[in-house]
């Protein structure tokens, strides 16, 4: 009897997470019903606001969390984006940790496939969204990651590596800025008090030749091409800083959905 009873609880369990990860086409609402249906696609209605529609049933966007069709599987990017309230994210990483880009919604490719704003890239930045499981769409953020991935170690690890990169990254950064705008205060005050040699007259309107005492000032723009070719490698440095914190936050993803 107790054995019986341990292989119904493990079905339940499997029927449970069945239900609460769904296959096929199907639209997933805040409410968390979930409509199947075998064909779903974004549709403008006559006042140009787009909705989707499942079969014949039309939804508003403000009312689905998620879709999945044959383009992919989609979560709504309206509460976390408020300068365009109307859009979606594609799943782009598929684990624990869901990642997802926004993708560009027009609504005159009526029958043609969702298309990314750019190239697509699978790089995880933040720019893009997440779900931790079937939650809520979140942003990609180092606070938001760091409360959601805190029971693993190794996450957590590539995770303050990430913010260590990208605090030295930003500190490149700045140090380039400043040293480009010292390179042009020293190039223009350079230029400022440079003076050209000038012809001297005598009482008649002859010139007597060059005025000796001009001087011409030169120092400044030997500072100013050292402080901007310095500035480039700041901004070198930073990139190359920043580029490695991103592998980091990618890792920190791959590595809790192992």
């Amino acid at each position: 009897m107790k054995k019986l009873l341990i292989v119904v609880m493990a079905c339940y369990g499997l029927t449970a997470r069945a239900q609460l990860r769904p296959s096929g086409n199907f639209i997933h609402l805040y409410s968390d019903s979930v409509i199947y249906a075998d064909k779903i696609r974004l549709r403008p209605d006559f006042t140009g606001t787009l909705q989707l529609r499942a079969d014949a049933k039309r939804f508003p966007m403000s009312q689905v969390k998620f879709f999945n069709n044959e383009d992919g599987f989609f979560a709504n990017t309206r509460k976390l984006n408020l300068i365009q309230p109307a859009g979606f994210a594609e799943r782009i990483i598929e684990g624990r940790i869901n990642v997802f880009q926004e993708v560009d919604l027009d609504p005159f490719l009526y029958d043609r496939p969702y298309y990314f704003n750019g190239r697509r890239n699978e790089t995880v930045n933040l720019s893009m969204y997440y779900t931790k499981g079937e939650g809520d769409l979140q942003k990609v953020k180092y606070n938001n990651l760091k409360r959601d991935m805190a029971d693993n170690a190794e996450s957590m690890r590539l995770l303050a590596g990430y913010r260590k990169s990208m605090t030295t990254s930003k500190i490149l950064y700045v140090s380039a800025g400043v040293s480009i705008i010292a390179g042009l205060v020293a190039f223009i005050m350079d230029n400022k008090d440079t003076s050209a040699p000038a012809f001297t007259y005598d009482p008649k309107g002859f010139p007597n030749g060059f005025n000796q005492d001009t001087k011409i000032k030169r120092g400044g723009t030997t500072a100013a091409f050292i402080l901007m070719g310095a500035s480039l490698g700041l901004a070198g440095g930073g990139y190359a800083v920043h580029l490695g914190g991103v592998r980091r936050l990618e890792n920190a993803v791959d590595s809790y959905n192992k």
